[in-house]
């Protein structure tokens, strides 16, 4: 995560006058989870829950659409204050941000044509050209396990849809709940499927996905955390889950 890009800023729906500013960093390029509609706004399940979070702490919240490699620094330099982006909580991240509780989970797979009898081991992806989001867990738990494999790193999901659609790469390792929405569900995903196990291991996965913040920041964690249990106990989270999914992302 070392490339710095220029970020734009859009107003959340729950702007709440005079209350705290909450400018938080998004993608905007990770559907059904953060994108952009027709008309230019992001939207998202992602969006969904900030406005849903900043609204229980009472805060007015904008928006801060960021490229996933900025992410990082652009929290860390105050151009946002908060990261919601499906970020999963690792060991490595954690030392350079401070997580809030996880308030999702959602495993990793693989997509292949559905006839190319691919399997998830050194042996089914010998020889095969891999598609990954660059930066992510997803890329480490395939530079780890399977050293071997030639990766396409890409800078985000939707690019290596175009890629796996068109034939130039031979499988993609994916979010699961994303890669279905956004790519199987889709005239360009026909002929394709997920194969192998869903892939969740803590060692690289984490503990699933929380919303990152500058360390020190205890104040803030410590309400974005009753937030998080505050919408899951009202109903709030599941109404917006199934908007998008009709299995529930918040995981075990």
């Amino acid at each position: 995560m070392r490339k710095f890009l220029p970020a734009a800023m859009l107003l959340c729906s729950t702007a709440i006058a005079g209350a705290e500013e909450l400018k938080v960093c998004v993608e905007g390029a990770y559907p059904p989870m953060s994108m952009m509609n027709e008309k230019g706004e992001i939207v998202g399940m992602d969006i969904d829950l900030t406005n849903a979070l900043c609204a229980e702490i009472g805060a007015s919240c904008a928006l801060v659409k960021t490229d996933w490699d900025a992410m990082i620094p652009s929290l860390m330099e105050g151009k946002c204050d908060a990261i919601i982006a499906s970020m999963s909580i690792t060991p490595e991240r954690a030392q350079i941000v401070a997580f809030t509780e996880k308030y999702l989970q959602s495993p990793n797979m693989f997509i292949g044509r559905a006839d190319a009898g691919m399997t998830d081991t050194a042996e089914g992806l010998a020889g095969k050209r891999v598609g990954v989001q660059r930066g992510t867990v997803a890329n480490d738990f395939m530079a780890g396990e399977f050293p071997d494999v030639e990766l396409g790193l890409y800078g985000s999901e939707e690019e290596i849809y175009l890629d796996l659609a068109a034939g130039r790469i031979d499988a993609a390792f994916v979010d699961a709940g994303t890669g279905e929405i956004a790519f199987l569900k889709t005239p360009a995903g026909e002929g394709f499927a997920y194969f192998g196990a869903p892939h969740i291991e803590e060692k690289y996965f984490g503990k699933g996905a929380g919303i990152a913040l500058r360390p020190g920041e205890d104040d803030l964690r410590v309400r974005l955390n009753g937030a998080i249990q505050a919408i899951r106990a009202n109903g709030k989270y599941a109404e917006i889950n199934n908007k998008y999914f009709t299995t529930d992302q918040y995981g075990g």
